[in-house]
């Protein structure tokens, strides 16, 4: 890859944990012998597109972060203090990018490889006039959309897509899309602030198995899913 054409990662890594019943930040909670933020790292250092990453961490455990990574990353890492809400986290994490090319990634989905980080950013080089190219999987269970008197409809599944990270981005655009959005509190991820901004989103498909950690279950499962690798 050209330095035109490497990314710095992006991990969001400031989410609590209160839904993980952690007692501290997720990403810090051991899955398989490591902190689950890590195995993002260990993927990053398999890619070939990707230089270098920042981590957004909650704004009071930056010292641990640093750290708890430190020379223990595979490759050359950040810790910057994350905001309010993930897409404030993924701002202030953004202003440490030099990089023309940015693969955001959310630290509770460990079981992301590098040949998905490198297909991704492929991807959004190869695509001219592409803004961002996220991971998604076809949805295969039956949507239902609803009030609070029931099921108001039932969506039809065969356009519908869950969104995964990791996403890449040209940096320009993702801080247009930032810019422009002017409360980052509601949005889900950062597709959808480029998709607001007016710009073009493509999908990489992804293996469901790259599950993002929320529950104990969830855990469990990708402790067992990384204990095969």
């Amino acid at each position: 890859m050209t330095p035109e054409t490497q990314a710095t990662a992006v991990i969001a890594a400031a989410g609590s944990g209160k839904r993980l019943g952690a007692g501290g930040p997720k990403a810090l909670v051991e899955v398989g012998g490591r902190p689950l933020v890590a195995w993002s790292l260990v993927a990053l250092a398999e890619a070939e597109t990707v230089a270098a990453a920042v981590v957004a961490a909650p704004p009071d455990e930056v010292g641990r972060f640093s750290d708890t990574l430190g020379d223990a990353s595979p490759i050359p890492v950040t810790v910057v203090a994350g905001g309010d809400s993930r897409s404030a986290s993924v701002a202030a994490a953004l202003e440490a990018v030099e990089a023309a090319l940015v693969v955001v990634h959310d630290a509770a989905r460990p079981l992301a490889t590098g040949e998905l980080f490198d297909a991704v950013v492929a991807q959004l080089v190869a695509e001219e006039g592409c803004d961002c190219v996220i991971a998604a999987a076809p949805i295969t269970d039956t949507v239902k959309e609803v009030d609070g008197g029931g099921v108001v409809r039932t969506l039809e599944r065969s356009h519908l897509w869950g969104a995964q990270t990791p996403q890449a981005f040209r940096v320009a655009s993702l801080r247009e899309a930032l810019s422009a959005a002017g409360s980052l509190d509601t949005a889900t991820d950062d597709a959808m602030l480029v998709e607001n901004a007016g710009g073009r989103v493509a999908i990489h498909a992804s293996p469901r198995e790259n599950l993002k950690v929320t529950t104990p279950l969830d855990l469990r499962v990708a402790e067992l899913l990384l204990a095969e690798r």
